[in-house]
């Protein structure tokens, strides 16, 4: 059982929600600080320490690649020590968002990748950030490639599980809610293979939350995902009753996207209208929620996770 927190305290200061993507990893928010003042051995240091945690080591790479200075450190840390894998892993990472923002093209950002998934052969960072560009530049082709890769290093990565899920959830967009979909079968099929104890066992909920989102967007169901029968829907009550109680037996422990599942877990149990439940979720996320899916369908963020926090804990609108 999850050990209880103190309640979360509602502010109505500038700070009450921090869409972060470090979430909750005070030590890499240290490291991207020290990196935008070009202290990359803060980095170095960082990374030395995540080992192959490969989980941990994507999130803190994607998020350190993430900084309008990262791809120029690591420029700079290659000249000091150019055969470092993780100076090479930061730049592929960089590049990939540089290439996002139509910043360099997607070519040399593949060759980035590439470059790097040569020097750690192991490592699936390196195929993470293929299957980030492939998602925003590339086809389904090349994100079912990279995808693969990824799992072929670690079966159980997080990230990698996401971004396919959401690539899979955007197929067949206007045949309506399908049962049979393929993004649940993959969603089920995942979090069987990784068992019960695995984060994955949160992939039915994601595909139901990223199935929406596809629908929604194809005007195959109304845009306010409020109160739909979708979300007590057979499907949907087996997958929410499977994440809570996922979370409930977590007993604690931490894994580096946890805030990640608990606000897609909160996004849908409050839509569910099961307020009791959001209301513990959203005491547990504190100030450290997440854009997705609170940004689902181009909606203010902020103003929407607010809304639906402060409804559930009783504190009226926001």
């Amino acid at each position: 059982m999850t050990p209880p927190l103190p309640p979360f305290r509602l502010t109505r200061g500038k700070d009450d929600v921090a869409f972060d993507p470090a979430l909750d990893d005070e030590e890499l928010v240290a490291a991207r600080a020290a990196l935008t003042q070009g202290r990359w051995t803060d980095v170095r240091a960082l990374l030395a320490r995540t080992g192959k945690d490969w989980d941990s080591r994507g999130h803190r790479l994607v998020v350190l690649g993430e900084g309008k200075s990262a791809a120029a450190w690591a420029e700079e840390w290659l000249l000091a020590e150019p055969e470092s894998p993780d100076a090479v892993a930061l730049r592929a990472c960089a590049a990939v968002f540089r290439a996002s923002a139509g910043k360099q093209s997607p070519e040399t950002a593949r060759d980035a990748c590439m470059r790097a998934a040569r020097m750690s052969p192991g490592d699936p960072t390196p195929w993470l950030g293929l299957l980030i560009l492939a998602r925003r530049t590339g086809t389904d082709d090349e994100q079912v490639r990279a995808f693969d890769q990824v799992r072929g290093r670690h079966r159980g990565h997080h990230h990698g599980h996401y971004l396919m899920t959401q690539c899979l959830a955007e197929r067949q967009k206007t045949d309506g809610d399908d049962p049979f979909h393929e993004v649940y079968e993959f969603a089920e099929w995942a979090a069987d293979e990784a068992g019960p104890g695995s984060p994955l066992s949160m992939l039915p909920l994601v595909a139901l939350v990223e199935r929406y989102r596809a629908l929604a967007a194809a005007g195959a169901m109304p845009a306010d995902p409020a109160r739909l029968p979708y979300w007590t829907s057979p499907r949907a009550r087996t997958s929410l009753r499977g994440s809570f109680d996922w979370w409930l037996d977590w007993d604690g422990r931490s894994h580096p996207r946890l805030a990640l599942d608990l606000n897609y877990l909160a996004f849908a149990k409050f839509h569910s209208g099961d307020t009791v439940a959001a209301a513990a979720l959203f005491n547990r996320i504190g100030r450290h929620a997440t854009r997705a899916p609170w940004s689902y369908l181009d909606r203010d963020p902020k103003k929407t996770f607010r809304t639906a926090r402060n409804h559930a804990l009783g504190f009226g609108s926001s």
